[in-house]
């Protein structure tokens, strides 16, 4: 409703919408059909960009970014940390007529000291290469349902007002009873039991995200053996909370 409010009330006058297709820097949060749906259809109708932030969720869920698995085609995506293997890097792209706006095709110049970094280019192009060829989605997606359903059941045996949200290989442990969709659910969370969470867990060798309001990841280097680890971990620290 806030975004249909402020088309109504500016329309044309807005030139773009920038949104992580799936929020992570709140916690995990999934969005709600049809919330993306309706910033594609309200941007084409008002000639507005719609601007995928995919730093974190690009080449993370799928191959080609969160929108492939949501079949929701961005006029622009940022994309960071996966496609620089490890190395700091950001790109962006987008459709043809946009993008032949930039020089040397276009009249807008962008440059930096370290773009194209060749250390950079080579590591992410390799990282890219190792992705598309193994091809791990699947199987981190299954390693984290089953780490998501085993932290849900240790905290409610443990009768702690837990909420863990995942998509894909990516998730957040918020501590609150309420069911968390949005920012101000999320920030219902107890930020000290989190505290209390995350340095229990240290302790024990698991290096989790040390804010509530971040997500943990599990990556194609992961195996089973770091899952049992994870878990016995976490079930020691529920037990000291």
């Amino acid at each position: 409703p806030a975004v249909q409010r402020a088309f109504r009330e500016h329309g044309r006058r807005i030139a773009a919408v920038i949104v992580e297709p799936v929020a992570a820097n709140m916690g995990v949060v999934a969005p709600e059909p049809p919330f993306l749906e309706t910033l594609r259809e309200l941007t084409k109708k008002n000639k507005a960009l719609l601007i995928f932030d995919e730093v974190i969720t690009g080449f993370r869920f799928f191959y080609g970014g969160a929108q492939t698995g949501m079949r929701i085609t961005p006029d622009l995506t940022t994309l960071g940390k996966i496609v620089g293997g490890g190395f700091p890097v950001g790109c962006y792209g987008g459709r043809r007529e946009i993008m032949e706006m930039v020089a040397p095709l276009g009249p807008v110049y962008q440059a930096g000291t370290l773009s194209g970094n060749p250390v950079a280019m080579a590591a992410g192009l390799a990282t890219l290469d190792a992705l598309r060829r193994e091809k791990p989605y699947a199987r981190m997606a299954e390693m984290t349902r089953v780490l998501v359903t085993e932290l849900r059941g240790m905290a409610r045996f443990k009768g702690l007002p837990v909420q863990v949200n995942h998509v894909a290989s990516m998730l957040t442990v918020f501590f609150t009873e309420t069911p968390v969709r949005d920012f101000a659910t999320a920030k219902t969370s107890d930020t000290k039991a989190y505290g209390k969470f995350f340095h229990a867990l240290l302790d024990r060798g698991v290096y989790f995200p040390p804010a509530q309001f971040e997500a943990a990841m599990l990556s194609a280097a992961h195996s089973p053996a770091d899952l049992e680890r994870t878990l016995d971990a976490a079930a020691r620290a529920f037990r000291r909370l």
